[in-house]
This record gives structure tokens, C-alpha cells and sequence, in this order.
């Protein structure tokens, strides 16, 4: 990542989707295979603070999920999409940098240096006229032994915890553009849940 010969290149799995990084030179819709997206990383500045964490999205090993969280199993049938965006390389550095600001890792040779992300080159597939294709990308990826991990929580508590539900409305609607014929059963349940409280709290008010 971010070598002479290989390209800088970001999967954006969470608030990149719809709020993509600058410098792009091109951009490619893809998904996962093996993984799962979970709100299963603690956040203690950008959505939330050191006393009270909010919860931000990452990606798990399938295998490592089923280990820890045997009661929200990962179904078959779901897949992570997301888009990969090639930098222009004369500004990887400021890319880099931008994302540190919000909120999202930087790589500082193999470990992150934001909550315990770690970098590991992943398939990313791409369909093209029906066809599916393989591209290696860099993604970061949440792992169960960094101290920022949660793991799984019950969906009432895990939409209590987050913060800026526009946030999650945004990134459901987008994956649901993305793939229309996917199911991100995770995702989408808890934005019922949050649509729930939103509803709600409107009404107590």
C-alpha cells in the first residue's frame, strides 16, 4: 500500500461509501467474501468520548466473529459491499492525513495507529458484465485481540450506544445502492431499531 509499484488504494466499507476521500482517481464498486461489518469497535473521540464510547464500523473475520459471537451468527447469505478508491499518488500523503482526521486509521507500518485497526490485503470482487473479477486491495480490519474491540452486543444496546443515527441511516441506504439484490441483515436490522427510537423519542416530544 502506497508503494512505487502499487497503487494507494482505500476500501471504504462505512462513512466512505457515501463520503468518499479526495484525490480520487478512479473508483470501483466491490464486496467481501470471509468477513462481516459490525459496529463492533469502540470510539473514543470521534463518535464518542473516553468516558461514554460510541460504537464505529469495522470489519471482522467471519471466523473470528463466530468465536466471539456465537448468538449474532454472520448469515451466508450476506456480504460486505463497499467501493475501492484508487488515490492519485501525489497526494497520498494528504489522503493519509485526511483520514486520520476523520476518523478513520492510518497505517503506520503494519499496525494502525487509531483503536487497534490492522492492515491486511484483501479480494475485493468485482462483477463486470456478469462476470465476477478479483482485485487485491489494502483494507483495514478490526481484529478481536485490540483493546477497542467489543465484539457482539445485544441490538437494543448497541443502537442506544450509537451516537449520530444519520450516520447509519446513511451507510444502510448506501449499501442498498450499491447491491439492491444483497442483504446486509445486520445493518439493516439495527436501522429499524434506531428508526424505532428515532420515532419514539419524537413522539415523547
Amino acid at each position: 500500500m502506497g508503494s512505487i509499484n502499487a497503487p494507494f488504494v482505500v476500501f471504504g466499507y462505512g462513512s466512505l461509501i457515501f463520503k468518499p476521500p479526495p484525490h480520487v482517481q478512479s473508483q470501483t464498486s466491490g464486496f467481501l467474501k470471509g468477513y462481516v461489518r459490525r459496529f463492533a469497535q469502540e470510539s473514543h473521540d470521534h463518535r464518542g468520548t473516553p468516558e461514554n464510547p460510541g460504537r464505529v464500523v469495522t470489519l471482522i473475520h467471519k471466523e473470528d466473529w463466530d468465536r466471539f459471537s456465537q448468538s449474532d451468527a454472520f448469515p451466508d447469505e450476506d456480504i460486505v459491499w463497499g467501493i475501492a478508491y484508487t488515490i492519485d499518488p501525489e497526494y497520498e500523503a494528504e489522503v493519509r492525513d485526511y483520514l486520520g482526521e476523520t476518523g478513520h486509521p492510518i497505517i503506520r507500518g503494519n499496525i494502525m495507529d487509531q483503536d487497534g485497526y490492522t492492515m491486511e490485503t484483501l479480494h475485493v470482487y468485482t462483477i463486470e458484465n456478469g462476470i465476477e473479477k478479483i482485485a487485491i486491495q489494502d483494507c483495514y480490519v478490526g481484529r478481536p485481540d485490540n483493546p477497542s474491540f467489543i465484539g457482539s452486543e445485544p441490538l437494543e444496546d448497541l443502537a442506544q450506544r450509537i451516537w449520530v443515527s444519520e450516520y447509519l441511516y446513511r451507510l444502510a441506504e448506501s449499501v442498498r445502492q450499491l447491491a439492491p439484490a444483497s442483504y446486509d441483515s445486520h445493518l439493516f436490522a439495527l436501522e429499524g431499531r434506531l428508526r424505532e427510537l428515532d420515532s419514539t423519542a419524537s413522539v415523547d416530544h
